[in-house]
């Protein structure tokens, strides 16, 4: 009889069940499912190699050794995840050594990693907790040793450690799909609303529900569109109404059409109540754009106007009135409708003074040149940016990746991407020249790194069930999103994206050949071609929608100055500033005009397409007639294209300027300033502080063409 000495030093008659058992788990945590003739393979190597000790005891240790060897054998994947868990112990003290130590510092200083989560709440502080263990659960039982090690040294950069396990990132939600017919959420069924005041009270309500359930931007495209039908049916039913009272017909249009602004305005207003205060699961106000511009018929043209006047006249007190952060808002711009003397050229100058005043909306080219105008000009498909700046790759009705035939068409409303990783170019550089190797060569070896770790992450979750999100995968919010409860998601993958990122373009020319991109910039050319042709290679072997991305670095712009000092030191204009440049724009402290930076910028923007935005500084007092020049000639080129100023509200008095630390009308310091934060907006002071991490807080005082 065989003994088995335990830890704790009590012995176990050996049973070679025990290791089915815990191989079978292992397997599990590495998404393996072993065959029968794998566990007999398994059973049969333990069973000898026990054997052959001749030993009347053997101790745990001795038996994970063996199992291990038997697993090897079979499967390596397996063979690390049961390496993994036999010292969990160990490793959990020090996971939730890291987690308490982080815990402290939320509950008691705060956290600014993320400018939408207000970190004074109660609900913030316990999910940014939450996030901090299962950032250490996905380091540990996720990422292999070399990713860890890339990762913590800072070469690559693994966007939403926290919830990339759990979820996919930013989407295009199918809003219209998942109202037809109505729809089932929280046990609870809804119709399809009658009326406009319902469908905006709905929408808010299926947009919280589901946005809470991912990580990352979640935007309504074309919703002028989505609420058109519902305008109509509230206006037939004033009108009947009126026409019931014994109102001629010219009046009891007039009035119903009234009584369909009046619902406009106060749905717009609902939105923005509803998604600046509700925090989402997650502890932060969900990132939610809405995009719109392109309806003509009169009630999608009031939803366009209604909108941009909602956002322009802000909320709060009567006196001290000022723009929401929430939603977003995406002006779809089309050369023949919002052209000079065009149909909509009315709502272009609606969304023009609203810019003016707010810096919403942003502004992407339908007609102009580049990737999503072409797009738009064959098919009439938008392609609506998913939060700040990502794009989806073209999914074929019928053929895939590629067009099956000329009449098969791409989709792009209903799909998502399922997250990001992001190189960290100028320590790439360095290591290279550091180790004496090709640039290129250390490139490479990070590509392939980025892309074995979204060849898992697809795999991973593929294998979530349709109920960790309902209303995308069993209500139709993502396209073939009409799955059982109990179905396993990986279908839907297939129409996803994954996004390889950059970011410090500049400091990597800087480091090349100390210029800034704003001097030369035909090596960050050269190297940004290369990532494209390296992941268009990846994309045709792997069969998967691999993007390129324009990393917006939020905390991240601090952190990668902290990981190159500490690997190459402190180097002029790369790593001598508290933070790093944003994806791959020119230096926010080039003295550029607005014409020069889009000039400059222009260079990259087809070599990113897979998540760009363009923007620039307006040193202008409210200056419309400067604002509409510019965005005409950043559509005319094909932009998505920001408009940026500093903006500065008195919370007493409400007196506002473009940029002021102390009110000159009644010198109160009780402020709130709004800022570009990369592709969106964000407080860089409220109440008295700010949002914003002092990378960023650096990076916007030494602002000039940013």
């Amino acid at each position: 009889m065989m003994y088995v000495i335990k830890k704790d030093g009590t012995k176990e008659e050996y049973n070679v069940q025990k290791v089915v058992t815990a191989v079978n788990k292992s397997a599990y945590r590495a998404l393996v499912k072993f065959s029968d003739e794998d566990i007999d393979f398994i059973c049969d190597f333990v069973n000898k190699k026990v054997a052959s000790m001749n030993k009347d005891f053997i101790s745990i240790s001795e038996m994970h050794n063996v199992v291990e060897y038997a697993l090897e054998s079979l499967n390596p994947a397996v063979a690390k995840s049961y390496k993994d868990y036999r010292n969990y112990k160990q490793d959990f003290v020090h996971m939730l050594d890291e987690v308490y130590k982080k815990s402290q510092a939320i509950m008691y200083i705060g956290d600014k990693e993320n400018s939408n989560s207000d970190s004074a709440l109660v609900s913030t502080k316990r999910s940014l907790i939450f996030n901090q263990l299962n950032k250490e659960l996905y380091q540990k039982f996720f990422l292999t040793k070399d990713e860890l090690q890339a990762c913590r040294d800072g070469y690559i950069y693994i966007h939403d450690m926290s919830a990339r396990r759990d979820t996919m990132n930013c989407c295009l939600f199918d809003v219209a799909t998942v109202l037809k017919g109505g729809f089932e959420m929280g046990n609870i069924w809804y119709n399809e609303p009658k009326t406009l005041d319902v469908a905006f009270d709905v929408i808010g309500d299926i947009v919280l529900s589901a946005a809470s359930q991912q990580y990352g931007g979640f935007t309504v495209p074309q919703v002028d569109k989505i609420l058109e039908p519902y305008a109509e049916k509230t206006f037939q039913k004033q009108y009947d109404r009126y026409i019931g009272m014994g109102l001629a017909q010219e009046k009891a249009e007039e009035e119903a059409i009234k009584d369909v602004r009046k619902d406009m305005m106060q749905g717009f207003q609902g939105w923005e109540y509803k998604f600046n205060t509700v925090a989402s699961s997650r502890g932060d106000y969900p990132f939610i754009t809405i995009t719109g511009g392109l309806g003509t018929s009169r009630f999608a043209k009031m939803a366009n106007v209604c909108m941009l006047e909602v956002r322009k006249g802000g909320q709060g007190k009567k006196e001290c009135k000022k723009p929401v952060l929430f939603p977003k808002i995406v002006f779809l711009y089309d050369e023949n409708l919002h052209g000079p003397g065009k149909e909509l050229e009315d709502v272009f100058e609606a969304g023009v003074d609203c810019s003016s005043k707010t810096m919403y909306p942003d502004w992407l080219s339908l007609t102009g040149e580049g990737y999503v105008a072409s797009i738009y000009k064959k098919y009439g498909e938008v392609i609506s940016p998913m939060g700040c700046r990502a794009f989806l790759s073209p999914w074929y009705e019928k053929g895939g990746m590629y067009p099956q035939d000329e009449n098969d068409k791409p989709i792009f409303v209903g799909r998502f991407n399922i997250g990001a990783v992001s190189l960290h170019l100028p320590m790439i550089y360095a290591k290279a020249k550091q180790e004496s190797k090709d640039f290129y060569e250390v490139l490479d070896y990070y590509l392939e790194l980025i892309r074995r770790l979204h060849l898992r992450t697809y795999e991973y979750l593929g294998q979530m069930r349709a109920s960790t999100n309902p209303l995308a995968y069993c209500e139709g919010g993502f396209y073939g999103g009409h799955l059982k409860y109990s179905d396993r998601i990986a279908p839907l993958l297939k129409a996803s994206t994954a996004s390889f990122g950059i970011t410090a373009l500049n400091e990597l020319q800087e480091l090349h050949n100390k210029k800034s991109i704003a001097e030369d910039g035909e090596f960050a050319l050269e190297v940004m071609r290369y990532i494209n042709k390296k992941i268009n290679e990846f994309k045709e072997e792997d069969h998967v929608l691999y993007a390129m991305y324009g990393t917006p670095a939020e905390s991240l712009c601090g952190l990668q100055v902290e990981q190159f000092r500490k690997q190459y030191g402190i180097v002029e204009n790369v790593s001598d500033r508290p933070y790093v440049t944003n994806s791959f724009h020119c230096h926010v402290s080039e003295d550029l005009s607005p014409i020069q930076k889009q000039n400059l910028e222009n260079r990259f923007w087809d070599l990113l397409n897979g998540g760009k935005i363009q923007y620039v500084k307006y040193p202008i007092d409210y200056n419309k007639e400067a604002i509409r020049t510019l965005i005409r000639r950043a559509m005319a080129m094909g932009f998505y294209e920001g408009v940026n100023l500093s903006l500065a509200y008195c919370d007493d008095c409400g007196h506002q300027e473009l940029s002021m630390d102390v009110c000159p009308k009644c010198g109160s310091k009780n402020l709130t300033k709004i800022e570009r934060m990369n592709g969106y907006l964000s407080y860089s002071r409220v109440k008295g502080d700010t949002r914003l991490n002092e990378a960023k807080m650096a990076e916007i005082k030494d602002r000039k063409s940013m």
